[in-house]
């Protein structure tokens, strides 16, 4: 029987494409390998926001030519979607499958399966990619939800609910790699969760590249909101997380569920909110053609934080954009040290061919010392916002769902407001606990289950 491995790449979106790649191959009769060395087949599920996440697929790439010269590679993801000849030419590549025709990923590696060939015999690579994403179908596996696309997956696995982005921010390469917003119909997103939730499903975190943006392609239009209202209402889900979204689409309905279904014994909704800042500068904002204002995306944590006054509360900031001088670095580091932020997600800039920030990178550009001096700055004052935010809990009861654990090893679990707290006990992985924290790690938490 064939075996097959999917490494998964980047953001939680692209690791929900991976879950049900993998769900497919499944179904068509392939097994998980134990390791990419031992695979027939292997699935490289590549990202590309970042030049630096272009080269850490290719040295996954050849890592996994030398170790297992006969398996057949395909690639697929966004950095297929963005250069697929440059993929083509990497040595031991079998097939580039963009976005555009990731819906047909299973069933390419289904047939690479079925021929192994001598590595000296490998013929050209195929390429599976367009502008148009006609072979881009938001679905779940066509073994449908009963089947459990989350198998094989983290605890606390992604929904993919939304593909694709309309927002062409000055940086961001993701509208030519993942195209316009595509949503899931509300009804195959309940079917899912249903579905999750009868297999004995904890917490499942609802994703997209623009999930803010969920329904507003569908007939009849529909909101975020509804559809989290919908899940909350009709499916019994122990427990919902959302991903990251854009700040102008933190809306009242979206707040008032928040209110109502988190922070209280029971509730169902994560107290986490992950918002993407990128800069706290006005100016650096403008260029990057950000929808929103440092002061409205301001007013959105203020009123994040009177709905949930304990939520683990991130953001993306990026340093080093075009044209970023000490100046407006400033004003964006005292933007930031005013927020109530428990965490961020730091990158510097990376200029992405095709994008106006990369013309922007040949004219402003800004010396790398000075990117590594402001991201350690930074690292620095959310280092010391983190652990206040943690020794707060100290001795206080929190709602957990635990996580995988190695045997022998004490486990870890994941508190509602998105702090890690390891336990003093070994407890299966996917269950809801309630642990009561006894101390501090260098990055989150210690705690025992509450009697």
């Amino acid at each position: 029987m064939a075996e097959y491995h999917v490494e998964n790449f980047g953001c939680r979106a692209s690791r929900a494409d991976g879950e049900i790649i993998g769900a497919e191959l499944r179904h068509r009769g392939l097994t998980p390998a134990l390791n990419p060395a031992r695979a027939d087949v292997i699935v490289a599920n590549t990202c590309s926001v970042t030049a630096q996440a272009d080269r850490t697929a290719r040295a996954f790439l050849r890592r996994v030519r030398r170790e297992n010269p006969t398996a057949r590679i395909l690639v697929t993801g966004c950095y297929a979607q963005r250069a697929p000849q440059e993929v083509a030419a990497l040595p031991g590549v079998h097939a580039v499958i963009g976005n555009s025709h990731k819906a047909l990923v299973a069933e390419i590696a289904q047939q690479a399966a079925a021929f192994v060939p001598l590595a000296a015999l490998r013929p050209a690579p195929a390429l599976h990619v367009d502008d148009t994403f006609a072979h881009s179908e938001l679905s779940m596996p066509k073994s449908g939800p009963e089947a459990g696309w989350w198998a094989g997956s983290q605890t606390r696995p992604n929904l993919k609910v939304q593909d694709g982005c309309g927002n062409r921010c000055s940086f961001c390469i993701i509208p030519a790699t993942r195209g316009h917003s595509r949503s899931l119909s509300l009804e195959a997103c309940l079917r899912n969760v249903q579905a999750f939730a009868a297999g004995g499903g904890t917490e499942l975190v609802l994703s997209g590249i623009n999930l803010g943006r969920w329904g507003r392609d569908l007939t009849p239009q529909r909101t975020l909101e509804e559809l989290v209202s919908a899940i909350l209402l009709r499916t019994a889900l122990p427990r919902l997380r959302l991903s990251s979204i854009e700040p102008m689409d933190w809306t009242p309905g979206l707040l008032a569920l928040f209110r109502a279904h988190s922070g209280t014994p029971g509730a169902r909704l994560a107290r986490h909110a992950h918002l993407p800042l990128q800069s706290g500068s006005d100016a650096i904002l403008r260029a990057m053609h950000r929808r929103y204002r440092p002061w409205h995306y301001a007013e959105k944590l203020r009123l994040i934080r009177e709905s949930m006054p304990d939520a683990g509360v991130g953001a993306d900031v990026m340093v080093g954009f075009p044209g970023e001088s000490e100046a407006l670095f400033e004003e964006s580091f005292a933007f930031i040290a005013a927020q109530p932020f428990t965490y961020l997600h730091l990158f510097p800039f990376s200029p992405r061919p095709d994008t106006r920030a990369w013309q922007l990178a040949r004219e402003y550009p800004v010396p790398p010392q000075a990117v590594a001096e402001r991201m350690a700055r930074l690292r620095t004052l959310i280092a010391a916002r983190n652990r206040r935010f943690r020794q707060s809990f100290l001795g206080c009861e929190l709602p957990a769902v635990t996580l995988r654990t190695a045997q022998g090893q004490t486990t870890p679990a994941l508190t509602d407001n998105f702090l890690e707290v390891l336990l003093n006990a070994e407890v299966p992985a996917n269950q809801s606990v309630r642990v009561v924290v006894t101390g501090l790690t260098e990055t989150g938490l210690t705690g025992q289950l509450a009697s």
